[in-house]
């Protein structure tokens, strides 16, 4: 008999969808582990603390579980900025050149600590900072949904947000919405900050296209790009093509500190215009929230004030999802290259949620010197991404993700047990899927 494990009990949306994903096949659907004395094949559909991962590698013909046991190098930011680095330097061409922003990874306590890193690893970040008036962005290594996201634009700035986040470690009572703990995030990121990101107004029409508002009110948001992928096996990577476009809360700015806090210590930011999370923006509803499909015709309000008033294209959205493919098959190739932290399983899929956001350069050119006028960049890689955060309006894509995920990844676990047989029927790649990376990672284990 075959049976599927599924348990989330922090997200009830998850498991509904995967439930209701399963039954298109005839396989009982159990609340705890079984044997595997007790069932022929097993699919452990679950968190990630839920699975039994012993299980999945002692039993690779028979246990199928959805997500693979070490992939650091995906899902944490300071060891994807080590993954994509190492990668660089040894491919000169690689598209992820143009398409992470440069990063410094740093481990960190104290922020005394930062005197001694200026004249050793942030040496060469320590000369941009004091030659150029750009900004930067600081993010913890292991946090989500936009905890301890920082701005600044001087060596003291920084000084002064790590002093904040130490302050809150000695009182945890007082710790804000985004505020972290450093003694307990010692790992950070710093990138740079994208000076030109495409803006868009959300509000420019309704959702069923009724309303529209005139072009002398539009104003410009920041947004960026949510997509659900899906890794399987070792290795096959599709990503799902409807794709999401997250607004930030208010029209954007270029940063500045607080316009009603003079006072403002140096890293005191208002990010309101910047950070485009939904966990964020709960109060708002689904009102961030769109289909990057359903921004084409919009008025472009971002780049010089002469280029404004274009429309986004259907053809500029398809440009930019052929972007996401292709880096997307790249950050997985420099993945597979850090077997350590990475380690695709034959009986292992994955979802995860992948967010970059899109420059804007009218002029702008590739490092190949093509012309390149939307730049997709990657910011981070999620596991077990919070899909209830998209909404009821898009609640049915989110079902078609699920059934896509169980016709590409688990369907073909139980083809045997359950009596199906290849058919038109059953694509090899179910619609909205497209596939990035079709790959044979060496090792009878998959890694």
């Amino acid at each position: 008999m075959a049976a599927a494990f599924v348990s989330w009990p922090s997200a009830p949306l998850t498991e509904s969808l995967v439930k209701r994903a399963l039954s298109n096949l005839s396989v009982p659907i159990v609340t705890s582990l079984p044997g595997t004395d007790e069932c022929s094949r097993l699919l452990q559909w679950s968190t990630y603390d839920a699975i039994d991962h012993d299980l999945t590698h002692r039993n690779p013909d028979n246990v199928l579980s959805s997500s693979y046991t070490i992939r650091k190098a995906l899902i944490r930011k300071h060891y994807l900025a080590r993954c994509i680095h190492s990668y660089l330097t040894k491919h000169l061409d690689s598209i992820l050149k143009d398409a992470v922003p440069r990063t410094w990874d740093l481990e960190i306590s104290y922020a005394d600590e930062l005197d001694e890193m200026w004249s050793d690893q942030l040496w060469d970040l320590g000369n941009e900072i004091d030659g150029s008036s750009q900004w930067w962005i600081l993010k913890p290594g292991m946090a989500d949904r936009g905890m301890g996201i920082r701005l600044f634009n001087s060596k003291d700035s920084l000084y002064h947000i790590f002093e904040e986040f130490e302050e809150y470690s000695e009182d945890e009572d007082q710790i804000d919405d985004t505020s972290v703990i450093i003694s307990q995030l010692r790992h950070f990121v710093i990138q740079e900050y994208i000076p030109s990101p495409l803006l868009l107004d959300p509000n420019e029409e309704s959702p069923s296209g009724t309303v529209s508002k005139p072009p002398a009110n539009l104003q410009g948001h920041k947004f960026h790009l949510r997509a659900y992928i899906v890794a399987s096996g070792a290795l096959q990577l599709f990503m799902y093509d409807r794709v999401l476009a997250l607004f930030a809360a208010v029209p954007y700015v270029s940063p500045t500190k607080k316009e009603d806090d003079n006072n403002a210590a140096p890293g005191n930011i208002d990010l309101t215009p910047h950070l485009t999370n939904t966990s964020l923006q709960i109060d708002r509803g689904e009102e961030g929230v769109h289909l990057l499909d359903e921004l084409s015709g919009r008025h472009i309000l971002s780049g010089d004030v002469t280029d404004r008033g274009a429309l986004f294209t259907p053809e500029d959205i398809e440009n930019i999802k052929v972007q996401m493919v292709a880096v997307l098959a790249e950050t997985f190739k420099a993945a597979l290259e850090m077997p350590i932290h990475f380690q695709p399983l034959p009986n292992a899929f994955e979802l995860y949620g992948v967010d970059f956001l899109v420059s804007h350069v009218p002029t702008g050119l590739d490092s190949s010197g093509n012309s390149r006028m939307f730049q997709v960049k990657l910011l981070e890689i999620n596991s077990e991404p919070a899909i209830e955060l998209t909404g009821r309006r898009l609640h049915r894509i989110l079902e078609d993700l699920f059934v896509a995920i169980e016709q590409v990844a688990v369907l073909p676990f139980f083809r045997q047990e359950v009596g199906c047989v290849p058919s038109t029927e059953v694509p090899v790649v179910p619609m909205h899927l497209r596939m990035c990376l079709d790959t044979k990672v060496r090792g009878s284990g998959g890694w």
